[in-house]
């Protein structure tokens, strides 16, 4: 795993990509993705005004977690300048998602482009340094007090911890915002608390107190949901990297990753990122470029004897709860010997007493 004999491999797949002419700006599909996506947006609050059906407003925040999630991966394509080339149309398109998401998108930013540069990397990926989860078993051993006990049983808590996603990332957001690291972070809280004012004033006004306050359980819980899982499959489970790697940008890129098979439903549902290895290797692709690129992606690797990983929906997620459960084993079992000395101190004469 040198990296010296694999420094123009990199350069000589973005050649074979560069003349299929897979880079080009894609603007008449991120035009129709972007009108698609406001048309849903416009349904959810059509429906959230006229419907008097509590059941079918509890239907329509379902509806809405979805609309938020496609808002994020556009959020996310432009994070990536796969729509626009200037920085300040992507800034401005980027304060937009902030303002219907209340996502900070200059924390999101800062934080995926670290995940970039350092995929699975257990001390420079901000991805896998989490209070929550652990990704070794070296960071499993490190929790204390209740996070301990969360990570000794993560694979069975991932779905409840997901559902708190959406949350989570706000609250990142915000003091993000509130740090000294923020840049112009002013104008950004503006927008997340214009956001919340009009989200709360909206469901209470239409809705009331009890049905809203149901309504924001369901839609934020199903927001983090599906977001959530959708990125849990791209990277747990595979290559994790610590220290000085010398793998080169390819390996480092495609080691860490795993695909999910593509199909329509996946790659509409995914926002793209079902194909991870592609993405995490050019970044700035547009996502409707992404499946011609993995045919010469794939097969560049198995020609230079790379892993490629691709597998079902199914199968990503028992590997990533496989893996999740792996890792922190050592946990239980040290609970359980632990339990089992208490027991036969108990049971031997006058330490029981």
């Amino acid at each position: 795993m040198q990296s010296t004999p694999h420094v123009n491999e990199y350069a000589t797949l973005t050649r074979l990509l560069a003349q299929k002419g897979l880079f080009a700006r894609q603007p008449a599909y991120y035009t129709c993705k972007v009108l698609q996506i406001l048309s849903c947006l416009a349904l959810a609050l059509a429906l959230l005004i006229t419907a008097h059906l509590f059941w079918l407003q509890i239907l329509n925040a379902a509806f809405l977690a979805f609309v938020f999630t496609q808002i994020a991966f556009i959020g996310h394509d432009a994070g990536h300048r796969q729509i626009f080339q200037s920085a300040r149309k992507t800034v401005v398109f980027g304060l937009l998602c902030t303002l219907l998401t209340a996502i900070s998108f200059s924390w999101w930013t800062q934080k995926h482009t670290q995940h970039h540069s350092h995929p699975n990397d257990l001390e420079r990926d901000p991805d896998v340094r989490l209070r929550l989860l652990a990704f070794s078993e070296e960071q499993a051993w490190r929790m204390q007090g209740w996070h301990r006990s969360i990570v000794k049983h993560q694979a069975r808590l991932l779905v409840p911890l997901l559902l708190l996603h959406g949350i989570a990332i706000r609250v990142h957001s915000l003091r993000y915002l509130l740090s000294r690291r923020a840049r112009g972070p002013v104008f950004e809280a503006l927008l997340i608390a214009i956001h919340i004012l009009l989200y709360l004033g909206v469901v209470f006004s239409l809705l009331g107190m009890g049905q809203g306050i149901t309504f924001i359980l369901v839609h934020q819980l199903l927001f983090g949901l599906y977001m959530g899982s959708v990125f849990a499959t791209n990277h747990k489970g595979m290559l994790v990297l610590q220290g000085d790697s010398t793998l080169d940008r390819l390996r480092q890129q495609v080691l860490t990753a795993r695909n999910v098979r593509a199909h329509p439903v996946t790659d509409f549902w995914f926002g793209g990122l079902n194909y991870q290895i592609e993405h995490h290797l050019f970044p700035h692709m547009a996502r409707n470029q992404l499946k011609e690129a993995q045919a010469t992606v794939r097969a560049f690797c198995q020609a230079h004897a790379i892993p490629y990983r691709e597998t079902s929906v199914v199968q990503a997620y028992r590997e990533t709860l496989r893996y999740l459960h792996h890792v922190s084993a050592p946990l239980r079992h040290a609970d359980k010997g632990h339990q089992q000395k208490s027991r036969r101190a108990a049971l031997e004469p006058g330490k029981g007493e």
